[in-house]
């Protein structure tokens, strides 16, 4: 008697999991769950059960069934009724009572033949009495246990507690809560309501949870073979990771991106003494703080590269943090240790700081002192990165179905929707079904790093799929299944979950508070972002809405992986948006188009560029901040009235300008008395539009006469000076 598994005997018996389970337990078998191995030992166990319960019910059915052929057979006897159906048209000549008295005794024999309809008499009554026969069968579900989904709308928690949605609004009234029938519905007050009618909600095992025990479940130990490590390479921006790696695997990477910055995650594999090591390349710039994250999540070792003329930086801290979020071991590569500006110590230094304590200062982290530039130091590396391997007994089972990580993904004009995965547990061959979140579909191809295209491939390793219907989110796990139809209910399921999470997500809604305040009174830059990969659309996106401020903020209309299309130049003309695109390019027909529509067109090749422009373009839409800058002041020493003028001063200009155009200040006695506008200004007879210091002048303030000697008019202008988001 082999192994088995418990769903696996349930399936071969017709019963549900957890009815095995039950009767497992019956018979002193103990199991976790329906996942669990059962010893031949345990399996012959139950197989004598089975024999002394089962097989008695299964002999009891065959006798029924070789009685029916004889039922049948009796069935066909009787043929008279045909000769006598043929004889009655001469008895209706001969007699219509006979006739009459007869009909009656055929309708009874032919009316259990007819199939009679649901809603047909049968007694006394009719299609209400049917609907009233049915509704008595609703089965009143006080004091039982409901499973619902956490949030659900209110509508379909009446349809579970049988319930009219309208009895449950008027609970919620009395409870001094307001919910309409479209209401979203937290687990935790539909669990209060339902104890109103004597129901308990148990909350629904997510779709999350469901994918993870059916395909993510763990393997037996002695499944399992070593696997390679995967190792992510981690640093501020400049300090030489790309280049690194491009020692570690000789090859030329750095000098294809784009003002020498890696703009997307790249996977690629290096084997060394007969071991593979498959190398994650996260971007430096702290746009990727999210990839570098994901980065973390799925790797076994970081490599953090830290530049030996310049120390630790920001995003070097940041790498800390996510390694040690993830709980992953960290080897240090102090790099560029051929300059002669290189400490290696003062680094060391630094990083006891935040927490890393490398071997040579009593702590537990390796640190290497490399050069990627000279080769200085790398085979070093590599042996340290073996070495913690070794340490960390890393282990997979080939033998199941795929289980992986989406690295990245993008769209291509020639091959459609592909998508980067890292397998970790599992195969993966051409032609699996597969699901990603809520992209599904068939591997067509399966590509690796040198361009090679796989047939197979097992935990540890990266490559390039085509196939999928859509391009997948990064950092979805990707699941191979048994069949296609499999692969596409997972992924309208995902697909149904998020459409959901939008709807049920908090939206900011205007109130009276926000409006006497003018806090939605926000200027906004509309923007339809189109990039190569989906991991520079996250990192463009997260980096626009940190530049968000409470008066200026960009609203990213559309932000997806392809090119730019007519449809873009469409939606950005009804919605005055501006097209960002990120080694990206429109042809010639959408250029046009945005040309005869007056559509900005931006296209970019380096993240900061973009960054730059939006913070600029912001800046611009922001309201300039008024500056008071005095002019100068005047002393009055005599007044005069003129008629139709009013009240004139004579003063002395004792400092500064005084201009005709100026706003003027009344001070008496050190205080501000009035402050209006000049309304005229003399010499002598004369009407000057400005008058220096040391120079006397008649002023007259607009729609103001109490003016006194000794008062002092000081004259100022508004300046708007320009802000910056800087």
């Amino acid at each position: 008697m082999k192994k088995i598994r418990v769903y696996e005997l349930a399936k071969e018996y017709n019963m549900t999991s957890k009815n095995l389970l039950v009767k497992l337990e019956q018979i002193g078998i103990n199991v976790a769950n329906h996942m669990s191995t059962l010893s031949p030992e345990d399996h012959t166990k139950f197989i004598d059960f089975v024999k002394g319960e089962l097989a008695p019910q299964e002999e009891e059915k065959a006798p029924v069934e070789k009685k029916q052929p004889e039922k049948k057979a009796k069935k066909k006897e009787p043929k008279e009724p045909k000769e006598q159906k043929e004889e009655r048209p001469a008895q209706k000549k001969q007699s219509k009572g006979k006739a009459k008295r007869q009909k009656p005794e055929q309708v009874q024999e032919e009316a259990p033949q007819r199939p009679a309809r649901s809603w047909q008499k049968t007694k006394r009554g009719t299609r209400a009495q049917y609907k009233k026969d049915k509704e008595e069968k609703v089965v009143d579900p006080a004091g039982s246990e409901i499973e619902v989904d956490d949030p659900i709308s209110l509508s379909e928690l009446a349809s579970k507690l049988h319930k009219q949605p309208t009895e449950l609004i008027m609970k919620f009234m009395e409870m001094g809560e307001m919910y309409t029938i479209n209401s979203s519905l937290p687990f935790e007050v539909a669990s209060l309501l339902a104890m109103e009618f004597d129901v308990t909600l148990v909350q629904a095992q997510s779709l999350a949870e469901i994918e993870e025990e059916r395909f993510d479940f763990e393997d037996e130990e002695e499944d399992l073979i070593e696997r390679s490590p995967v190792v992510t390479v981690m640093g501020h921006v400049d300090h030489g990771k790309t280049s690194l790696l491009d020692a570690l695997r000789n090859t030329r990477v750095a000098k294809r991106e784009a003002g020498g910055i890696t703009q997307h995650i790249g996977a690629s594999e290096v084997e060394v003494e007969g071991k593979k090591i498959v190398f994650l390349d996260t971007p430096g710039h702290e746009a990727f703080t999210t990839l570098r994250a994901r980065g973390a999540q799925i790797t076994d070792i970081s490599i953090l590269v830290v530049a030996g003329d310049d120390g630790v930086k920001p995003q070097t801290i940041e790498a800390i943090h996510h390694a040690k979020d993830a709980g992953v071991p960290i080897i240090v590569a102090i790099n560029k240790m051929d300059k002669p500006t290189s400490n290696a110590d003062r680094v060391k230094q630094e990083l006891t700081e935040h927490g890393i304590l490398v071997e040579d200062w009593g702590g537990d982290v390796i640190a290497v002192e490399v050069s990627a530039k000279t080769g200085e130091g790398i085979d070093l590396l590599l042996e340290m990165i073996l070495l913690v391997a070794e340490m960390l007994e890393l282990k997979a089972n080939p033998n199941r179905a795929g289980v992986g990580t989406i690295i990245e993904a993008n769209v291509d004009r020639r091959m459609g929707s592909t998508a980067t995965v890292l397998l970790e547990k599992g195969s993966m061959s051409i032609g699996d079904n597969v699901f990603a979140g809520a992209s599904y579909g068939r591997i067509r191809t399966m590509i690796n790093d040198k361009g090679k295209r796989l047939k197979h491939a097992g935990p540890s390793t990266a490559f390039e799929i085509t196939g999928l219907n859509e391009v997948p989110m990064a950092g979805e796990k990707i699941y191979v299944t048994e069949d296609d139809q499999t692969a596409r209910l997972y992924a309208e399921k995902n697909a149904e979950k998020e459409r959901k999470d939008r709807i049920h997500a908090p939206k900011k809604v205007a109130s009276l508070e926000n409006v006497a305040e003018g806090q939605d009174e926000v200027k906004t830059l509309n923007v339809i972002l189109r990039a190569d990969v989906h991991g520079s659309v996250e990192a463009i996106r997260q980096s626009l809405e940190k530049i968000n401020t409470d008066e200026v903020m960009v609203n990213i209309i559309k932000a997806q992986v392809g090119a730019i299309t007519e449809a873009d130049i469409l939606l950005a003309t009804a919605s005055q948006a501006v097209i960002l695109g990120f080694n990206v390019r429109p042809d010639n027909n959408t250029q046009t188009v945005a040309e005869r529509e007056n559509v900005e067109i931006r296209t970019y090749r380096v993240i900061y560029d973009i960054i730059n422009d939006v913070r600029d373009a912001l800046s611009g839409m922001l309201d300039p901040e008024e500056k008071e800058v005095v002019e100068g002041n005047i002393e009055v020493r005599e007044t005069f009235k003129v008629p139709g003028a009013g009240t004139i001063a004579g003063g002395y200009v004792m400092r500064g300008t005084i201009s005709r155009t100026s706003m003027v200040r009344l001070i008496r006695d050190g205080i501000v008395i009035h402050e209006g506008q000049v309304s005229s200004l003399r010499r002598f007879k004369d009407d000057v539009r400005s008058v220096q210091t040391g120079y006397e002048c008649g002023i007259g303030i607009k729609n103001y006469n109490d003016i006194k000697e000794g008062d002092i008019i000081e004259t100022f202008i508004i300046k708007e000076i320009q802000r910056s988001l800087d």
